[in-house]
């Protein structure tokens, strides 16, 4: 007894050393993609989503490293998808991501929808609940519906938030109505073709992906929401409904969030104007999910959210 006693001490002793002597070895493997190209994606799953989803195209003259505090990026470009996709159709849209995901070159994607559901729902694993998704025979609302339903079957309540929801205070939980388009069309349309990708790895699900030397884009999940509140800075009264002009509590609001933006990103007075004007605040958020997500992941233990007992499974928000 005390034998086996001692092997299973020294077997998670070892297995501790081995994962502390893993991380340094894990930022080199993300640093050598030798990332140039931050690319935030203010996803939408409406119809004509092309319209209100935004994406934010910034450049680093040096490869972008682990543990860089202060990156210098230029925003290069700044267009809603549907412009990008040449049609507002969501399909048209979601198909034209995927290909620009697949296609990239040294490109660090930030996208804003979450990537999984909580373990409470038993789904299974990242690839089971793709699967389910895809496989599913009603739309994006009746997707929610059901989801709540299993929910109140298995804990008594009609909605659960991940852990990563909680500990980055995103505004709702992944499957709440308001969200839910974004979560079955992201996990449907986005993620499950992309998942079988080589040239593709996305966090924190594909970590074993890495060292394949294959990867040109990394994918994770973003909020720019959490973002804000993690830099203390307003996360409300930037965004304007229905399509009117912003107000002046909404400019003001915007120009303390650019204040902050511009210690990593030059903007340009053309793209500083965009975001200005744009009613909805989605260009603004477009921007956010691609430096926030970077600067969530410069700073992040990945070995830590690599081995953790739900994230490899419901996903990690990188803010």
């Amino acid at each position: 007894m005390g034998c086996r006693f001692n092997f299973i001490i020294f077997t998670g002793l070892w297995q501790l050393v081995n994962a502390t002597r893993e991380t340094p070895r894990r930022f080199r493997q993300i640093d050598a993609l030798k990332l140039r190209r931050v690319i935030g994606v203010d996803f939408s799953g409406a119809a004509l989503s092309g319209k209100t989803a935004w994406a934010a195209e910034m450049t680093s003259t040096a490869p972008l490293r682990i543990g860089d505090a202060a990156p210098q990026f230029q925003l290069v470009s700044l267009k809603p998808l549907g412009k990008l996709a040449a049609g507002d159709e969501r399909q048209r849209v979601n198909e034209y991501l995927v290909d620009r995901i697949v296609n990239a070159r040294q490109t660090f994607w930030g996208c804003d929808f979450p990537f999984g559901l909580p373990i409470e729902l038993r789904l299974g694993d990242w690839g089971a609940q793709l699967s389910r998704v895809g496989k599913f025979a009603g739309q994006a609302a009746e997707f929610g519906r059901w989801l709540v339903e299993r929910t109140e079957k298995r804990v008594g309540r009609k909605h659960v938030r991940r852990s990563t929801d909680s500990e980055t205070k995103t505004p709702f939980d992944c499957y709440h109505y308001r969200i839910i388009y974004q979560t079955f069309h992201g996990m449907r349309d986005v993620l499950r073709p992309l998942s079988d990708q080589p040239s593709v790895c996305v966090l924190p699900f594909q970590y074993d992906r890495l060292p394949s030397g294959r990867v040109s884009s990394l994918v994770v999940e973003a909020c720019p929401s959490s973002t804000l509140k993690r830099w203390r800075l307003p996360h409300q009264h930037y965004k304007q409904s229905g399509g009117k002009a912003p107000l002046a509590v909404h400019r003001a609001t915007r120009r303390v969030i650019l204040k902050q933006l511009s210690q990593f990103v030059q903007i340009s007075p053309y793209r500083r104007r965009q975001i200005m004007n744009d009613p909805g605040g989605d260009a603004l958020d477009a921007v956010l999910s691609g430096v926030g997500a970077w600067l969530g992941v410069a700073a992040a233990d990945h070995n830590g959210i690599r081995l953790h007992s739900r994230y490899d499974r419901e996903g990690y928000v990188y803010c």
